[in-house]
């Protein structure tokens, strides 16, 4: 952990990884390219066999700022990564934190657009479904519907008025995290970004979309698959009932 004064940072990089040994080093140059003022990182690693967790300590040394490792045992979901990262981004002093992944299928190059629109809103959510946004054309007809059709379920469930329901690129304001409770998240898989979608919309946050064109991972293979959008309506359904 390369942890320096709180105070230096103002915008906050949570990336869960497991096995992403190969995209996470140029992640990070890519980020730093950007030339955002007081950026920080924080890597959650579920024990990745591949050795990312060791790739992120490294990174974290030859950093000159905030760089959070969290190493965890095993892999434990995405939500419960998340939770984690934007807690110790939180407990690091962040003013901003941005929740990314780390398979370069969400550029860095939108990273600029998608903070400047938290100077007026609470989350900004960088979208596929807006004007301006969408998905690789490297993608197949089947990955498409999967997406669209798994994410418009989503959307009629939670009555969510977001476009891109399930966007796992997302920016947050402090005060935002703070007040829908991190620890109130339940959801741990796939299910987990729409459930901070709801929180928010249920907080009566001031929601705005970025477009973004999504990127097909260049390394690595998709988690996605139809059996987990699935798993993750009959999950929400049950969100939505207990309110």
């Amino acid at each position: 952990m390369n942890d320096s004064s709180p105070s230096s940072l103002k915008v906050a990089i949570v990336v869960p990884t497991y096995n992403e040994s190969e995209t996470l080093p140029i992640l990070i140059e890519k980020i730093l390219e950007q030339n955002i003022d007081g950026i920080g990182f924080v890597v959650v690693d579920d024990g990745s066999p591949d050795g990312t967790g060791d790739i992120a300590d490294r990174l974290a040394d030859e950093f000159n700022g905030v760089f959070i490792v969290l190493h965890r045992d095993g892999k434990q979901g995405l939500g419960t990564a998340y939770m984690a990262g934007f807690q110790l981004a939180l407990d690091a002093g962040a003013d901003q934190i941005i929740a990314m992944d780390a398979d370069l299928s969400h550029p860095p190059e939108v990273l600029t657009g998608l903070i400047g629109e938290l100077d007026s809103a609470d989350v900004a959510v960088a979208s596929r479904y807006v004007s301006g946004g969408g998905v690789d054309h490297e993608w197949s007809w089947g990955r498409r519907q999967i997406s669209y059709w798994g994410n418009v379920g989503i959307r009629t469930i939670l009555g969510l008025k977001v476009k891109d329901a399930t966007a796992g690129f997302k920016g947050f304001r402090r005060k935002t995290l703070e007040s829908i409770g991190i620890d109130r998240l339940t959801l741990t898989g796939f299910g987990f970004q729409a459930e901070v979608a709801y929180r928010c919309q249920q907080a009566g946050m001031n929601v705005v979309e970025h477009p973004y064109i999504f990127m097909e991972r260049t390394a690595g293979k998709s988690k996605m698959s139809f059996g987990i959008v699935v798993e993750a309506l009959f999950a929400l359904s049950w969100l939505r009932i207990r309110g």
